[in-house]
């Protein structure tokens, strides 16, 4: 029997975080090796499995990989969240890259200065609002299902809710005028595994605080 898959992260959300909802919504168990200091890293560079020198990097079915659209798109094709198929994946891959615009600017803004952080807070709520939400409040009104692609669960909607939660952290009534969006999240979060996922306690990791940024940017050095 394979073993679990195992994350070589700092612990922190960052670009793991979609990976642990991934796996959270399929109900798969895995492992975490928390890297917490510089050492931690140049170790695992030294050691040769970072391809690029970089991390997130799993260890699952006998693979060292890296890449976070990598690792979505192999755990997405193993636990069928990715289609049944070519053009329903070419939709999976357009909506899950556009929230992944988005969840960048999340990622990266509590590493901004004063001033620029509130400023790129701003303008996060406004492309969430007026360009994002709206696009996919249009998709699931177009064809009036329960999920953005063939009427199944997908990496695209796990991305979606993962991206509301975490709006919702700056504005508590962000998607207040998206009702088909208010239901997706609530149809997503009721589900077993997820709302296993969002209880304290969880594999799931808070907001970044400034002991998370300090931390950081001793272990990557920037």
């Amino acid at each position: 029997m394979a073993g679990k898959p195992l994350f070589h992260y700092e612990e922190t959300r960052g670009r793991m975080e979609s990976v642990r909802w991934l796996l959270a919504a399929v109900g798969v168990e895995y492992e975490e090796k928390f890297i917490h200091t510089n050492e931690d890293l140049e170790k695992l560079r030294s050691d040769g499995v970072l391809m690029f020198q970089q991390v997130p990097m799993v260890e699952v079915d006998g693979m060292k990989l890296v890449q976070t659209r990598a690792i979505l798109n192999y755990f997405s094709s193993k636990y069928n969240l990715y289609g049944k198929d070519m053009k329903e994946r070419a939709l999976i891959d357009m909506y899950s890259e556009g929230l992944a615009d988005l969840n960048e600017m999340f990622i990266l803004y509590p590493f901004d200065p004063p001033g620029v952080k509130e400023a790129n807070i701003a303008l996060m709520k406004e492309k969430a609002t007026h360009r994002y939400f709206p696009a996919f409040e249009k998709v699931l009104k177009s064809h009036g299902q329960d999920f953005l692609v063939g009427n199944k669960l997908s990496k695209a909607d796990i991305h979606l809710v993962e991206m509301i939660y975490n709006m919702e952290e700056l504005d508590a009534n962000i998607i207040a005028n998206f009702p088909l969006l208010q239901a997706l999240k609530t149809r997503i979060s009721d589900m077993p595994t997820i709302k296993k996922f969002l209880q304290p306690g969880s594999q799931r990791q808070p907001p970044v605080d400034e002991k998370g940024v300090l931390k950081a940017r001793k272990i990557f050095k920037f």
